[in-house]
């Protein structure tokens, strides 16, 4: 895997990325008086609405408009969560120099063409996950941002969960020890429409909803030396690879990341579990985050034992957009940046059997 740095230098850079963020890693209301102003294109990703309700609500930005390129998706935006949007062509959105940021919504098949498009006419992009099913295309729309001296954060949803936040602090100040085995598991159980949709790519659940943990796998371990996909098609009605295993090698580690959408109640046992020489550190679920830590020694201020963490809960995508404020304000770069976002995408696209 060539483009993949060593783990220690990533882990450096991972560190240095720490130093630079306050120490809980949220950013904090704004107040600046010059909101960010802001358009969203495309409404056909699952977080699509999720992210239109969020940037409308901080006030670190200004929302000018929705554009939706699918003429089937666009005669709903009167409905629902949509109902008040200000409706734009893209050309309008691209166009109007004042917007300095797009969100990216649209189906994952045309995410990187937008992405593109939007780049090119110099605006700063939250890109929704997963980048998309060609790297190379990928790779050439993170080279443009950085000719352009724009920002591309991603979507993926768990940067700013404060318990993935305590185990990035429980790994880089080594209360575990060293890392032996991680166990990661995102599923849920889908009816026959969102299966629909999903059969579209080869990767199936591990491409959809296994991303977001291969994403934090990567911010906690670094880069991989190989990365191991299984797939099993468990429900034979349709096409979907629904039940799926990457195993991911590190040099002192095996890590294990399961993705199935047959799961009863499959949300509930979403986890993330670390495991070292010295002790374990248990998030399950990962929403709202319920943490235990299980030391053999006193680490991070904890003493032996078990012990039950309280987490607060984070919204979701509040304190990603703040952080994206934040970034293009300063004019310095994201804390999860292009390389990070690079070996995440490889990575994913090869634990999901599509590279």
């Amino acid at each position: 895997m060539p483009d993949y740095p060593t783990r220690r230098k990533f882990l450096q850079h991972a560190a240095a990325s720490a130093l630079i963020l306050p120490s809980d890693y949220l950013v904090g209301e704004s107040t600046s008086d010059q909101p960010i102003r802001v358009a969203q294109v495309g409404t056909g990703h699952a977080h699509a609405s999720g992210k239109w309700k969020v940037i409308q609500q901080l006030n670190e930005f200004e929302v000018v408009g929705i554009a939706e390129p699918d003429p089937n998706l666009k005669a709903q935006l009167g409905e629902a969560v949509y109902a008040n949007a200000k409706v734009l062509t893209l050309d309008e959105i691209l166009s109007d120099d004042s917007v300095q940021m797009v969100v990216v919504e649209t189906a994952v098949r045309d995410l990187l063409s937008v992405a593109e498009t939007c780049i090119r006419a110099g605006k700063h992009l939250h890109l929704d996950k997963p980048a998309g099913a060609d790297l190379e295309h990928f790779k050439r729309v993170i080279q443009l941002a950085r000719h352009q001296g724009k920002q591309i954060q991603m979507g993926y949803m768990f940067r700013y969960n404060p318990a993935f936040i305590l185990c990035h602090r429980a790994i880089r100040e080594r209360w575990l020890g060293q890392i032996f085995s991680v166990e990661a598991v995102m599923s849920k159980q889908s009816g026959d429409l969102t299966r629909q949709a999903l059969a579209e790519f080869k990767g199936g659940t591990m491409f959809e909803l296994g991303c977001h943990l291969i994403d934090a796998l990567v911010w906690l371990l670094g880069a991989p030396s190989q990365v191991h996909a299984f797939e099993r098609q468990s429900r034979a009605t349709d096409s979907l690879a629904d039940n799926q295993l990457a195993v991911l090698e590190y040099e002192e580690a095996l890590v294990t990341v399961r993705s199935a959408l047959i799961e009863v109640q499959g949300m509930q046992r979403r986890q993330l579990v670390l495991c070292g020489e010295r002790g374990t550190l248990e998030v399950r679920p990962l929403e709202p985050p319920n943490v235990r830590l299980t030391l053999d020694r006193a680490a991070g201020g904890y003493p032996a034992g078990k012990h039950d963490i309280p987490m607060q809960p984070v919204p979701r995508y509040r304190e990603d957009f703040r952080a994206l404020a934040q970034a293009i304000r300063a004019g310095e770069p994201m804390p999860f940046d292009y390389q990070h976002d690079l070996v995440v995408q490889e990575t994913v696209l090869r634990a999901s059997g599509m590279l």
